[in-house]
């Protein structure tokens, strides 16, 4: 464990803060907090907590001892002044020093004994840290400390590593429970840090460099007691065969995976993998099937990931739909077991049968050959678990490198993933309307496609964008927290590789608008043959060859999807010398039906956007001032010039794909959107 801290990097973080009116104290913390929060093999994704006994004024300007506690929803890793509350110390030790007190008690006593009413909540571990006798605590999940002691002689393994340099204490549940066995071990200032067995370790230290360098040289001590004595692993070997893609394999345990009770249409879940050797070497263990289904590595890990995996042999080399039929199996046995696990242990505990059951899929999903696939609401959400997942391999190969992996039981870890405070998180939790759904848009970096992919992300999809620029395409994504990819949609073998990608990257596609396009002009019977090709070329068979992508994946997901094509009033109101582009136009119109025609019993809905003079690439501001001169009007009455005489925007449209996308049952249809324009209605 490498030490971070630099003085330099330090004073100057004092320095910043001091500007500001932070306290060194709190700015001193900071620093600690970010250090241990960046290191990957202390703590994940807002795990881990830290605090610091410092004084401060209150409203009436008397100055006071308080503590300040890493707030809920900040990670340590960026964690601001705000991220650390301050709460009145002394009212916090006579809590702590009560006989029993529920959770939710416990909260709202620290919630009524902050300096600032509108903070964060602090840490459900605040009672701990306000217990023990030290200025600066810090507190990690490091791997090698949950690995010396998720084992049966766990306690032996860690009295050995550190003698009397630290206080050793059982698993104890989070909450008001913990502060109290904390309280009852007598920790003194003596002791440098604390053992949580089968979770974690604390670190203390007169100031924050103390306790930092104490966190690194105690985790230290635990890796290098992994290093000794290490048994051989036995391995069985995987043959790669073509079924082994991830493009392939995603969509299949999507569908599979997706939530059906009481919906009009499935609730799929994001889905990321990966595979590199560290995964590769774990799925290659010859007890694989045994040491991943004995549970989390730390308990507070369940929350994100479950108490076990899926693991499905994927027999590489046979086809998909044999992996599909074994999957199956494997999954449908996988939410049995979850229903019983739940079924058998609520009633152990107070309030049983007032508990809301989790969804019962897996979080993590192992395949040999494949690699490890995540599920998430977001594919942020999958990402994290994926790096606990990998964090948890870690910790089940280096404890069973000196011993027996033994982490919490099933009782135990039951109480934790259905804790009180976690469920009265659940019950306040509301999802977005495309929260898992994922869309895809081509002439993404367009202002209709652009339009389009701000109003889905807004409504929480995750949202890729194809154009042609790459550097365009990254931006306009980032701009939205999307995925930009260039894509030349007139190539069919790059939008092949470039749906491929997707699915590998998120899972598979749930809706997609088909955008791009470009307009040819002239009298169809004086147009060049190469022009008039070129437009179907982009206007027409672009369209077939991304519609055809995406119905290739919404199949093997088995659980419908979207097709939104962007067509234009050419389409059923044709222009003057706009037969090239208008032509093509027409025939999309006929390809979104078809697609409705015989898709519509797989669940994919068609349905296309009718617009006209909408500022856009099509639409220039050249285009739109020699029309409103020919016309002898102003620019804003030509582009007002309909029924309703009002502008029509690119957000307009994109409403218009959003209300599509909503409609469940409603396919083979098109929506106008140009503010009234009679000559273009559909007779």
């Amino acid at each position: 464990m490498e030490n971070r801290w630099t003085d330099r990097d330090f004073e100057q973080l004092l320095g910043a803060y001091g500007a500001r009116g932070i306290g060194a104290d709190v700015a001193a913390l900071i620093y600690a907090s970010r250090l241990i929060g960046r290191e990957r093999a202390l703590v994940l994704h807002g795990g881990g907590n830290t605090s610091v006994k410092t004084r401060a004024r209150d409203v009436t300007g008397e100055e006071i001892d308080v503590i300040c506690v890493k707030g809920s929803g900040w990670d340590l890793a960026d964690i601001e002044p705000e991220g650390l509350p301050a709460i009145r110390l002394a009212p916090l030790l006579e809590v702590a020093a009560l006989a029993t007190l529920t959770d939710e008690a416990m909260v709202n006593a620290i919630r009524c004994h902050l300096l600032d009413a509108s903070a964060p909540t602090p840490s459900v571990e605040t009672l701990l840290h306000a217990a023990l006798p030290h200025t600066f605590i810090l507190h990690s999940h490091a791997n090698a400390v949950v690995a010396l002691t998720d084992q049966p002689n766990g306690e032996h393994l860690s009295r050995a590593v550190y003698g009397e340099r630290v206080v050793h204490i059982p698993y104890v549940m989070p909450g008001f429970d913990r502060a109290r066995a904390v309280l009852a071990a007598g920790v003194e200032t003596r002791h440098e840090g604390m053992v949580l067995l089968k979770h974690g370790i604390f670190s203390f230290g007169a100031t924050a460099r103390e306790a930092y360098d104490r966190m690194i040289e105690l985790v230290g001590l635990a890796e290098l007691r992994l290093a000794q004595d290490r048994r051989p692993v036995s391995t069985v070997a995987i043959a790669a065969g073509a079924s082994a893609a991830p493009a392939l394999i995603a969509p299949i345990l999507r569908g599979l995976t997706a939530l059906r009770d009481g919906r009009d249409e499935p609730l799929p879940f994001i889905i990321a993998h990966r595979s590199n050797d560290r995964i590769d070497r774990f799925l290659a263990r010859g007890d694989l099937a045994e040491v991943s289904q004995r549970g989390v590595a730390t308990p507070d890990h369940v929350i994100r990931t479950k108490r076990l995996p899926l693991l499905i042999e994927a027999h590489p080399g046979a086809s998909t739909d044999a992996f599909a039929e074994r999957a199956g199996r494997a999954v449908d046995k996988y939410t049995e077991a979850y229903r019983a696990y739940f079924e058998h242990h609520d009633p152990a505990f107070p309030a049983a049968g007032s508990r809301t059951m989790l969804d019962p899929m897996p979080r993590a999903v192992l395949i040999p050959g494949v690699g490890l696939f995540t599920l998430g609401r977001t594919l942020t959400e999958a990402n994290i678990v994926a790096d606990i997942a990998e964090a948890t391999m870690d910790v089940i190969s280096d404890t069973e490198a000196i011993g027996t992996f033994e982490p919490i039981n099933e009782q135990e870890t039951f109480q934790v993933e259905y804790w009180s405070l976690e469920q009265a998180k659940l019950k306040k939790s509301v999802a977005k309307p495309f929260s898992g759904r994922i869309v895809v848009i081509t002439g993404g970096a367009g202002a209709i496609g652009l339009a389009a992919a701000k109003a889905f992300a807004a409504l929480g999809a995750e949202v890729v964008l194809l154009d042609l620029d790459e550097a365009s395409t990254k931006t306009a994504a980032e701009a939205i927290g999307g995925l930009g990819l260039a894509c030349d949609v007139t190539d069919a073998a790059a939008v092949a590789a470039t749906f491929d990608a997707i699915a590998a990257t998120f899972g598979g596609v749930d809706i997609v608008i088909s955008n791009a396009g470009a307009a040819w002009q002239g009298l169809i019977g004086e147009v060049d043959d190469a022009a008039l090709r070129a437009s179907f070329e982009l206007n027409f068979f672009a369209h077939q060859s991304v519609a055809s992508n995406a119905v290739r994946i919404m199949l093997a997901q088995g659980i419908g999807g979207v097709l939104l094509f962007n067509i234009s009033k050419q389409a059923v109101n044709p222009g003057p010398k706009f037969g090239p582009y208008g032509l093509p136009k027409a025939a999309t119109m006929a390809l979104m039906r078809q697609y409705a025609v015989d898709y519509g019993e797989r669940g994919i809905r068609a349905n296309a956007v009718n617009a006209d003079r909408i500022r856009s690439g099509l639409v220039t501001d050249e285009m739109i001032r020699a029309r409103s001169r020919a016309r002898g009007v102003s620019e804003q009455e030509y582009m007002a010039g309909n029924l309703l005489q009002r502008e029509v925007t690119a957000a307009d449209v994109a409403e218009a794909f959003v209300n599509l996308a909503r409609a469940t049952k409603t396919t083979g249809t098109f929506i106008t959107v140009d503010g009234g324009n009679i000559a273009a209605a559909p007779r």
